[in-house]
């Protein structure tokens, strides 16, 4: 199944398998980065339903999925609970603080997590776990720190392909996928 991921150096499949945490940015990365707001104030956002859907998959197999979000958005809170992500922090101008001191507390070290980021405010986080990575259309001084860039853009299954390679690298992607192919189609 490794065919499926061929932009992966080896080197990222050795750190994916480590991954137990999986953090996310927001903005940029579950969307494409657009806010749009209507004449009441209204705030909406496009997530991509294929980023949602590996979440569960990812908690099965032993990955914890959290956010740490520069914006405070009601939107993107209601999202993070529909999917059950373990955590998600709001409002983070620090997010490097905000990040110790929820791995801290969750009893991880800094190599047992990955983090994607798009923009400047996710470099001190990228440059301090385990897997780095960014969608395609991150900040080009973010593309050149990261571990991995998605052939993705933000918005656009990046989340997702990120979290197929950390699982695929754990040997439990093959596994997930036989599953529900029998189930489906009782083979």
């Amino acid at each position: 199944m490794k065919d499926y991921f061929l932009n992966v150096s080896q080197e990222v499949w050795d750190k994916a398998a480590n991954i137990k945490l999986l953090i996310t940015d927001v903005d940029g990365v579950l969307t494409d980065g657009g806010i749009i707001y209507d004449d009441n104030q209204l705030e909406y956002k496009r997530f991509q339903v294929k980023d949602g859907q590996i979440i569960r998959y990812l908690q099965e197999n032993g990955i914890k999925v959290g956010a740490i979000t520069g914006r405070d958005s009601l939107v993107v809170r209601n999202r993070c609970e529909e999917l059950r992500f373990d955590f998600h922090l709001h409002g983070a101008k620090l997010k490097y603080d905000l990040f110790f001191d929820q791995i801290g507390k969750m009893g991880l070290s800094v190599k047992e997590c990955a983090y994607i980021g798009d923009d400047i405010i996710d470099l001190p986080i990228l440059m301090n776990v385990g897997l780095s990575a960014a969608p395609a259309d991150a900040m080009v001084y973010v593309r050149d720190k990261v571990d991995f860039v998605s052939s993705f853009n933000g918005g656009f299954g990046a989340f997702r392909e990120v979290a197929d390679v950390i699982l695929q690298s754990q040997g439990k992607l093959r596994g997930i996928v036989e599953d529900l192919s029998v189930k489906r189609f009782g083979k």
